[in-house]
C-alpha cells in the first residue's frame, strides 16, 4: 500500500484550508485518510502552518511519500533538514545532541527570518494605507487653489 503525505481541502468557495494528511494514494483527496498531521492556511500573509513535527517525521521514516506541496511545507518547517541530520546520527557523522543543536541554531535562524520577513509586510501595508490618504489632501488642495 502507497502512502501519501498530502494536503486535503477544506472551506468554502475561494476561502482554502487545508489539512495536512496522511493517506492512501488510492484514496481520493477530501476522502478517507489514516491520519491528521497538521493544517496549512493559504490566506493569512505569512501562511499559517501547523504541523506536529514528530508524527511527519515518524511517517517519513516508514516510507509516506509527500506531495510536492507538502514536502516545501516540511520543508519550511524543518522537518526534511532533522531528517537529514538523523541519518547523519544513524551513519556515525555525528550524535544526537550535535544534530539537536545544529536543529536549533537553524529553527532560532528560520524564526528571526520570519520575523524580519513579516515586520517588512506590515510595513509596506501600513505605507499602502498611507499613500492614498496623502493623495486625496494634495488634490483636494489643488482644488481649492483653482477655485
Amino acid at each position: 500500500m502507497a502512502v501519501k503525505m498530502r494536503l486535503q481541502r477544506h472551506g468554502s468557495k475561494k476561502r482554502p484550508f487545508y489539512f495536512i494528511v496522511v493517506a492512501d494514494a488510492r484514496a481520493p483527496r477530501d476522502g478517507k485518510f489514516i491520519q491528521k498531521i497538521g493544517t496549512y492556511n493559504p490566506l493569512t500573509v505569512p501562511a499559517t502552518i501547523q504541523l506536529d513535527r514528530q508524527k511527519a517525521l515518524d511517517w517519513l521514516h516508514k516510507g509516506a511519500q509527500p506531495t510536492d506541496t507538502v514536502r516545501r511545507i516540511l520543508s519550511f518547517k524543518g522537518v526534511l533538514y532533522l531528517k537529514h541530520l538523523l541519518r547523519g546520527v544513524k551513519l556515525g557523522l555525528f550524535d544526537d545532541a550535535t544534530a539537536m543543536i545544529k536543529f536549533q541554531q537553524w529553527h532560532t535562524e528560520h524564526e528571526a527570518n520570519l520575523q524580519r520577513r513579516s515586520e517588512e509586510h506590515r510595513k509596506k501595508q501600513r505605507e499602502r494605507r498611507v499613500q492614498p490618504a496623502v493623495k486625496k489632501v494634495e488634490s483636494t488642495n489643488a482644488a481649492e487653489g483653482e477655485a
